[in-house]
């Protein structure tokens, strides 16, 4: 069994790295995205290699990390995480707006995302969110605010993945496993988030379409 306590680079983020290796034999470590969260764990790649994942805390595999190059073989070791689609919001038509109208804009969109407790990353004028409930409760949820200029649709994991760093696939794929910690209701049309936050405490939520917004506290 390999031992690997250190990732070499990333094919997406390193074209240099991804150009070398283009034409070794590259062995592939499939990996869910909750598994991959973890910084110590056991795998066998997709050609039979048992590999031992023991690396620093805090630290996770990413889509594409290499843990190993082997150039008298040709041979490379890279990480293959099963990605989970991602809503994306696209504000590229809100640019073109004057600065009052793209301030107010901007507080809509964070209410409605904040209010749903979903977790996004922001690159240029796309908002990247994973899918931790139903898309159909995201769709539910932006028809409902209906934002003028915000347009939004879902997208595979993987075809994201080049426009974004590291750092922000870490931030973007982190621990959204199936068991998410999103929490969903349906007796309120178009308003989705549970009632009741992870302090115990309920949180403003509505009965009038998002109109407006109370608790039962």
């Amino acid at each position: 069994m390999k031992i690997f306590s250190e990732v070499i680079g990333n094919i997406h983020s390193d074209k240099q790295l991804a150009e070398k290796i283009a034409a070794y034999d590259i062995e592939r470590l499939h990996l869910d995205q909750w598994t991959a969260q973890k910084s110590r764990f056991i795998v066998t790649g997709d050609k039979g290699t048992q590999c031992a994942v023991a690396l620093k805390r805090n630290h996770q595999l990413v889509e594409g990390d290499v843990l190993e190059i082997d150039p008298e073989s040709r041979k490379a070791l890279v990480a293959a995480i099963e990605l989970n689609p991602v809503f994306v919001i696209d504000l590229t038509e809100v640019e073109k707006l004057d600065k009052l109208q793209i301030i107010q804009t901007c507080i809509e969109l964070g209410h409605a995302i904040g209010n749903q407790h979903w977790p996004a990353v922001i690159k240029g004028t796309k908002v990247y969110i994973p899918l931790t409930v139903d898309s159909k409760v995201m769709q539910s949820v932006m028809d409902t605010h209906a934002i003028p200029g915000v347009t939004y649709t879902f997208e595979e994991g993987a075809a994201v993945i080049p426009f974004l760093a590291p750092h922000e696939i870490r931030n973007l794929f982190g621990g959204t496993s199936q068991e998410s910690h999103a929490h969903v209701h349906t007796h309120t049309p178009g308003i989705t988030a549970d009632a009741f936050g992870h302090d115990g405490h309920t949180v403003p939520h509505s009965h009038d379409g998002g109109k407006t917004f109370h608790t039962h506290e």
